[in-house]
Order: structure tokens, then sequence, then C-alpha cells
């Protein structure tokens, strides 16, 4: 044993529900109230009829054959054998100091170097053999992690891994906004992989996986069919909310710290206000395209014409009709758009 270390208490527990039992107790028995009529006698005979409560049953079983293995195991190795029955059957406990003057360990080790050094001499019984160890040449090896140890080791950090997760839906949004580009596709791609890999190692509670990518896509579908903010309210609610269930534990140390998801959260509506601005700012600009830019726009004809001709048009050829002759450099204005023929007019100077 190390010192400031301890030993004892191997009393079986139980973990879970105990199956159900046949019967009750004959504790409950005596407790219920007896039909009129039968004296203590008949209720007495009735309950030695009743069965045995299988649930202390079971745990007397439990008990009695790890205290009489444990036991064994003491004979055997030249333990203190009454010691390690009362282990189990009392849940006694001692310290490294008492439980080598009581012959339940054989020595104390502050370290490995040490440990070997007490052991080197000693006699042991192996596969019914006796065995002398030899433990002063011998060395003590430390094996480093390996490269894909370490790798697993920072993925598996429930920070790094939302972070890869978050880093991924939005390249893969900015690679859907912007298709062509794939770099944020192909990156946004292999963050999610990995951020999936990871969270399969992890106490991950899929619903708030679920809230998160749900979170994200409210927020930028905010952009495409603007309803007065519901669509980016809900989105990040879901967003914190997905994070913070995200990690399924109580434990503190292994839950995402609320620094990081207040910050994606920030940064998340900063980048929807910037996107509703640039989308309502390109909104603003003047139509520069279609039938509605060329109605009154102001073009020269090519040639002498009455009637169909041709007039150049925003640095563009069109066909143009017109109920009076043109004369070719003439300015003319357009009033009309019929399929691919506008409809001129002559501008007054």
């Amino acid at each position: 044993m190390a010192p400031a270390t301890n030993l004892g208490a191997a009393t079986p527990i139980q973990i879970g529900g105990m199956p159900d039992v046949v019967g009750k107790s004959k504790d409950e028995k005596a407790d219920k109230k007896k039909p009129d009529g039968k004296s203590d006698a008949d209720g007495a005979k009735s309950d030695d009829n009743e069965p045995l409560d299988l649930s202390s049953t079971l745990a007397r079983k439990q008990v009695h054959d790890a205290a009489a293995y444990i036991r064994s195991l003491a004979q055997m190795r030249g333990r203190n054998a009454e010691w390690a029955e009362r282990a189990v059957l009392d849940a006694a406990s001692l310290s490294a100091a008492e439980a080598l003057k009581l012959n339940v360990i054989n020595l104390i080790a502050a370290d490995v170097p040490d440990l070997l050094k007490q052991l080197n001499g000693r006699k042991i019984v192996a596969a019914g053999r006796e065995h002398k160890l030899d433990t002063g040449s011998a060395t003590v090896e430390t094996l480093a992690q390996d490269w894909r140890t370490r790798f697993l080791s920072i993925i598996t950090e429930p920070s790094i891994a939302y972070i890869l997760l978050l880093v991924g839906l939005y390249a893969i949004v900015f690679e859907l906004t912007n298709p062509g580009l794939m770099l944020p596709g192909v990156a946004g791609t292999i963050c999610i992989l990995i951020a999936l890999y990871a969270f399969h190692l992890l106490p991950v509670n899929y619903a708030g996986l679920a809230l998160i990518v749900l979170g994200i896509g409210f927020m930028v579908a905010e952009v495409f069919f603007p309803v007065y903010g519901s669509l980016a309210i809900g989105g990040v609610i879901a967003f914190v909310i997905g994070s913070v269930i995200l990690i399924d534990t109580d434990a503190v140390a292994h839950g995402i710290p609320w620094g990081l998801i207040g910050g994606f959260a920030a940064a998340s509506l900063g980048l929807l206000a910037t996107m509703v601005g640039m989308a309502l700012k390109a909104r603003r600009l003047p139509v520069v395209s279609g039938r509605e830019e060329l109605i009154g726009s102001i073009g020269e004809v090519v040639e002498d014409c009455a009637g169909n001709g041709w007039a150049r048009i925003h640095g563009e050829v069109w066909r143009i009709r017109s109920h009076v002759p043109l004369k070719a450099d003439q300015r003319v204005r357009v009033v009309r758009m019929l399929d691919l023929v506008l409809e001129v007019v002559p501008e007054s100077d």
C-alpha cells in the first residue's frame, strides 16, 4: 500500500433496484390488521407458512459468499483471515500502518522505485511453484502518448468539440449561401465529422445538439424570410438552451463554459445583424437590371428606321418599335417592353 491510504469496507452493496420479491417480510405481515374471528395463534401459523423475504435472503447470501471468498484468499496468501472476513461482514477499515501491523498487507511503498527495492528478494507462490523476485536491476519505462492519443485527448475536450461543431456549421452555411467556393464546405464537413466523433465519446444530450442546429437554422432563415426578428430570437434561445444541455453531466469541469456559450451567441447575433443590414441596404438600391430598369431608359437609334429598328440602350442593342420615323443617333426613351421588343418614343432635348 501507499502511505496515507486505507483498506477495507468490502461489504457488497446493491446498485440499482432489487427484483420483485415473492411474498412480504414477516414484519410487514405482523403490522397488518388480522381478520375478525382469528386468534394470535392462527396468525402466527399463517405467518410461518409465508415465504421468506427474498431481498434479505439474497443480501445475506452475497455478503457471506464474499466473506468466505476473501477469507480463503487471505489464508492462501498467509494474511490475517479474521480481519479480512470482518472487512466484508462489518465493513471494517484500516489505515496503511495498521494494515501492515495486523498482517493484512506485505509492505508500504512511497513510490515505484521504493516498491521495487522492497520486493527484491521476496518469495512468492505462483502456479503452484515458489519464485524469488529479482527487482534490484529492474528499470521503469514511461510510455509517452502517441500522436493519435494526444489528438483524441484534445478533440474530446467538450469546449473543443463544441467549437468544432459551430465552426463546421457556419462554414457549411457560408458555402450554401456562396456556392462554388468549395473551401468552406470542405473545412466545415471535416470539422463537423471530427466533432461528431468527439461527441460519440462524450456524454452528449442529442436533444441539445438538435437545438443548436435548429437555432442556427432559424437565425440563417431570418435573413431570407424577415419576420420582424421572430426567427432570430427563437434561434438564439434554441442555440443557448442547446449549448447548456449539450453535455449530459453534473460535473462542472466537463461542461461547456458559460463564457464560450455567450461569446458564440453574441457573435451569432452580430453576424445576423450584419447580414440583415446588408439585405436591407441591397433592397434600397435602385434596380439595375430587368424589365423595371429598362422602362424609362434613354438610348440611341442605330440606323434610320420607320416603325421597327434597332437602338443601343445601356450598351446593349435592342429591337425597337416606334410610331414615328426615327433617324440614326436620335435619342429615344423606352416606354414599354413587349417580349424582347422595346417600344420607344423620341426623347425631347
